[in-house]
Protein backbone atom coordinates (compact mmCIF):
# COMPACT_ATOMS: atom_id res chain seq x y z
CA UNK A 1 0.00 0.00 0.00
CA UNK A 2 1.93 3.13 -0.89
CA UNK A 3 0.39 6.29 0.13
CA UNK A 4 1.44 9.59 -1.02
CA UNK A 5 0.83 12.95 0.07
CA UNK A 6 1.76 16.63 -1.47
CA UNK A 7 2.99 19.78 0.28
CA UNK A 8 1.76 22.50 -1.86
CA UNK A 9 4.46 25.41 -2.76
CA UNK A 10 3.25 28.64 -2.98
CA UNK A 11 5.72 31.78 -3.49
CA UNK A 12 6.61 33.07 -0.63
CA UNK A 13 5.72 30.04 1.60
CA UNK A 14 8.68 29.27 4.07
CA UNK A 15 7.64 26.16 5.82
CA UNK A 16 7.25 23.71 3.13
CA UNK A 17 10.28 22.12 3.52
CA UNK A 18 9.63 21.37 6.93
CA UNK A 19 6.82 20.06 6.64
CA UNK A 20 8.20 17.56 3.39
CA UNK A 21 10.90 16.45 5.94
CA UNK A 22 8.32 15.63 8.94
CA UNK A 23 6.10 13.19 6.37
CA UNK A 24 9.39 12.03 4.56
CA UNK A 25 11.81 11.39 7.30
CA UNK A 26 9.80 11.24 10.61
CA UNK A 27 6.55 9.96 9.56
CA UNK A 28 8.00 7.95 6.76
CA UNK A 29 5.52 8.47 3.90
CA UNK A 30 6.16 9.50 0.43
CA UNK A 31 6.02 12.84 0.06
CA UNK A 32 6.45 15.87 -2.73
CA UNK A 33 6.78 19.14 -2.42
CA UNK A 34 4.73 20.37 -5.58
CA UNK A 35 4.70 23.67 -7.40
CA UNK A 36 1.10 25.34 -7.19
CA UNK A 37 0.24 25.51 -10.70
CA UNK A 38 1.70 21.81 -11.13
CA UNK A 39 -0.54 20.07 -8.52
CA UNK A 40 -2.80 17.37 -9.58
CA UNK A 41 -5.16 16.14 -7.26
CA UNK A 42 -5.61 12.15 -8.86
CA UNK A 43 -1.86 11.72 -8.04
CA UNK A 44 -2.48 12.40 -4.13
CA UNK A 45 -4.33 10.57 -1.25
CA UNK A 46 -3.91 13.63 0.79
CA UNK A 47 -2.76 17.16 1.09
CA UNK A 48 -0.81 19.96 3.02
CA UNK A 49 -1.28 23.67 2.78
CA UNK A 50 2.00 24.39 4.46
CA UNK A 51 2.64 28.06 6.55
CA UNK A 52 4.49 31.44 5.61
CA UNK A 53 3.83 34.43 3.20
CA UNK A 54 1.92 33.52 -0.08
CA UNK A 55 2.47 36.14 -2.46
CA UNK A 56 3.60 38.11 -0.17
CA UNK A 57 0.13 38.30 1.79
CA UNK A 58 -0.73 41.29 -0.32
CA UNK A 59 -3.88 42.31 -0.39
CA UNK A 60 -4.46 39.92 2.33
CA UNK A 61 -3.04 36.72 4.16
CA UNK A 62 -4.09 34.08 1.76
CA UNK A 63 -6.03 35.67 -0.10
CA UNK A 64 -3.94 35.21 -3.73
CA UNK A 65 -3.18 31.33 -2.82
CA UNK A 66 -6.75 30.76 -2.86
CA UNK A 67 -7.09 31.84 -6.27
CA UNK A 68 -4.54 29.24 -7.38
CA UNK A 69 -5.66 26.44 -9.40
CA UNK A 70 -3.98 24.17 -6.39
CA UNK A 71 -7.00 24.93 -4.95
CA UNK A 72 -9.46 23.69 -7.58
CA UNK A 73 -7.70 20.40 -7.04
CA UNK A 74 -7.72 20.34 -3.76
CA UNK A 75 -11.60 21.03 -3.63
CA UNK A 76 -11.83 17.88 -5.76
CA UNK A 77 -10.11 16.12 -3.01
CA UNK A 78 -12.00 17.95 -0.28
CA UNK A 79 -15.63 16.24 -2.27
CA UNK A 80 -13.69 12.94 -2.34
CA UNK A 81 -13.15 13.02 1.68
CA UNK A 82 -9.48 12.88 1.20
CA UNK A 83 -7.86 14.60 4.10
CA UNK A 84 -6.48 18.16 3.65
CA UNK A 85 -4.80 20.58 6.02
CA UNK A 86 -4.26 24.08 6.44
CA UNK A 87 -1.05 25.01 9.06
CA UNK A 88 -0.60 29.04 9.20
CA UNK A 89 -0.67 31.00 6.56
CA UNK A 90 -2.66 27.56 4.76
CA UNK A 91 -5.37 28.09 7.43
CA UNK A 92 -5.68 31.49 5.73
CA UNK A 93 -6.15 30.09 2.60
CA UNK A 94 -8.44 27.45 3.30
CA UNK A 95 -10.92 30.17 4.94
CA UNK A 96 -10.36 32.96 1.95
CA UNK A 97 -11.40 29.82 -0.85
CA UNK A 98 -14.49 29.20 1.64
CA UNK A 99 -13.19 25.72 2.48
CA UNK A 100 -13.74 26.69 5.90
CA UNK A 101 -15.72 28.96 7.94
CA UNK A 102 -14.91 32.49 9.51
CA UNK A 103 -12.02 34.89 8.93
CA UNK A 104 -8.64 35.45 10.19
CA UNK A 105 -7.90 38.68 11.59
CA UNK A 106 -4.92 40.87 12.54
CA UNK A 107 -3.67 39.70 15.74
CA UNK A 108 -5.06 41.88 19.04
CA UNK A 109 -1.48 42.69 20.28
CA UNK A 110 -1.39 44.38 16.19
CA UNK A 111 2.19 42.19 16.60
CA UNK A 112 3.48 39.00 15.52
CA UNK A 113 3.96 36.69 18.11
CA UNK A 114 6.09 33.62 17.63
CA UNK A 115 6.36 31.56 21.49
CA UNK A 116 5.47 27.87 22.18
CA UNK A 117 1.73 27.95 23.23
CA UNK A 118 -0.72 25.23 24.53
CA UNK A 119 -3.99 24.06 22.80
CA UNK A 120 -6.52 21.53 23.81
CA UNK A 121 -8.38 19.31 21.68
CA UNK A 122 -11.75 19.46 21.33
CA UNK A 123 -12.67 17.07 19.16
CA UNK A 124 -10.43 14.15 18.45
CA UNK A 125 -12.64 12.46 15.84
CA UNK A 126 -11.06 13.98 12.47
CA UNK A 127 -9.10 13.11 10.10
CA UNK A 128 -5.98 14.63 11.75
CA UNK A 129 -6.70 14.26 15.20
CA UNK A 130 -8.25 10.64 15.92
CA UNK A 131 -5.03 9.52 17.73
CA UNK A 132 -5.19 12.40 20.28
CA UNK A 133 -7.02 12.36 23.52
CA UNK A 134 -10.31 14.35 23.77
CA UNK A 135 -9.21 17.42 26.21
CA UNK A 136 -5.39 16.43 26.10
CA UNK A 137 -2.88 19.60 25.73
CA UNK A 138 -0.50 19.53 23.25
CA UNK A 139 2.80 21.58 23.49
CA UNK A 140 2.90 23.27 19.59
CA UNK A 141 4.54 26.51 18.23
CA UNK A 142 2.89 29.63 16.86
CA UNK A 143 4.37 32.23 14.22
CA UNK A 144 1.85 34.77 12.72
CA UNK A 145 0.67 38.33 12.62
CA UNK A 146 -2.65 37.51 11.41
CA UNK A 147 -4.53 34.09 13.34
CA UNK A 148 -7.08 35.69 15.56
CA UNK A 149 -10.09 33.57 14.50
CA UNK A 150 -13.75 35.25 14.29
CA UNK A 151 -17.08 33.79 12.89
CA UNK A 152 -20.67 35.22 13.23
CA UNK A 153 -21.78 31.50 13.85
CA UNK A 154 -19.89 30.14 17.08
CA UNK A 155 -23.25 28.37 18.18
CA UNK A 156 -23.32 25.99 14.85
CA UNK A 157 -19.63 25.65 14.53
CA UNK A 158 -19.38 24.21 18.25
CA UNK A 159 -22.99 22.29 17.11
CA UNK A 160 -21.33 20.55 14.32
CA UNK A 161 -17.92 19.72 16.26
CA UNK A 162 -16.10 22.18 14.02
CA UNK A 163 -14.03 23.41 16.83
CA UNK A 164 -10.83 21.41 17.03
CA UNK A 165 -8.57 23.27 19.06
CA UNK A 166 -8.74 26.03 21.73
CA UNK A 167 -5.88 27.45 23.62
CA UNK A 168 -5.28 26.58 26.87
CA UNK A 169 -2.84 26.44 29.76
CA UNK A 170 -0.67 23.54 30.46
CA UNK A 171 -3.59 22.61 32.25
CA UNK A 172 -6.19 22.96 29.72
CA UNK A 173 -8.12 26.09 31.28
CA UNK A 174 -9.35 29.18 28.87
CA UNK A 175 -7.87 32.02 30.08
CA UNK A 176 -7.06 35.69 28.46
CA UNK A 177 -3.59 34.73 29.10
CA UNK A 178 -3.47 31.26 27.38
CA UNK A 179 -4.77 33.13 24.30
CA UNK A 180 -1.97 34.75 22.18
CA UNK A 181 -3.80 36.03 19.22
CA UNK A 182 -7.53 37.45 20.86
CA UNK A 183 -9.19 34.86 19.06
CA UNK A 184 -12.63 34.35 19.47
CA UNK A 185 -13.54 31.55 22.60
CA UNK A 186 -9.70 30.98 22.38
CA UNK A 187 -10.27 29.16 18.96
CA UNK A 188 -6.86 27.77 17.87
CA UNK A 189 -8.47 25.29 15.10
CA UNK A 190 -11.31 24.46 13.33
CA UNK A 191 -12.52 21.69 10.79
CA UNK A 192 -15.10 21.26 7.85
CA UNK A 193 -18.58 19.34 8.40
CA UNK A 194 -17.31 16.20 7.04
CA UNK A 195 -13.60 16.48 9.23
CA UNK A 196 -11.37 16.13 6.85
CA UNK A 197 -10.34 19.34 6.06
CA UNK A 198 -8.67 21.43 9.31
CA UNK A 199 -6.85 24.61 9.55
CA UNK A 200 -4.93 25.40 12.62
CA UNK A 201 -2.45 28.70 13.31
CA UNK A 202 -0.26 26.73 15.47
CA UNK A 203 2.41 24.15 13.21
CA UNK A 204 2.56 20.74 14.06
CA UNK A 205 5.60 20.67 11.97
CA UNK A 206 7.61 22.19 14.16
CA UNK A 207 6.41 20.17 17.18
CA UNK A 208 7.41 16.57 15.92
CA UNK A 209 10.50 15.94 16.99
CA UNK A 210 11.35 15.94 20.63
CA UNK A 211 14.70 17.58 19.81
CA UNK A 212 12.86 20.81 19.01
CA UNK A 213 10.42 21.14 21.53
CA UNK A 214 11.30 23.05 25.01
CA UNK A 215 10.15 20.30 26.73
CA UNK A 216 10.88 16.69 24.37
CA UNK A 217 7.44 16.05 23.68
CA UNK A 218 6.44 15.28 20.19
CA UNK A 219 3.24 16.75 19.67
CA UNK A 220 3.06 17.55 16.55
CA UNK A 221 3.74 14.29 14.59
CA UNK A 222 0.08 13.04 16.33
CA UNK A 223 -1.68 15.05 13.62
CA UNK A 224 0.40 13.63 10.60
CA UNK A 225 0.33 9.98 12.04
CA UNK A 226 -3.32 10.63 12.55
CA UNK A 227 -3.91 11.58 8.70
CA UNK A 228 -1.77 8.64 7.39
CA UNK A 229 -3.95 6.29 9.55
CA UNK A 230 -7.04 7.92 8.33
CA UNK A 231 -5.67 7.44 4.25
CA UNK A 232 -4.82 3.78 5.32
CA UNK A 233 -8.34 3.16 5.92
CA UNK A 234 -10.15 4.63 2.93
CA UNK A 235 -8.07 3.13 0.88
CA UNK A 236 -8.07 -0.43 2.33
Amino acid sequence: MTIKIAVIQFPGANCDLDAVHVLNDVIGVETSLVWHNYFKEADFDGVVLPGGFSFGDYLRAGIIAAHSPALDEARVMLKDGRPIIGICNGFQILIEAEFLPGALLQNESLKFICKWVNIKVINNKTAFTHKMKQNEVLAIPIAHGEGRYFTDNLKELEENDQVVFRYSTETGNYESAANPNGSLDNIAGICNLEQNCIGLMPHPERASEAILSPKGTEHGRLFFDSMVEFIKRRIR
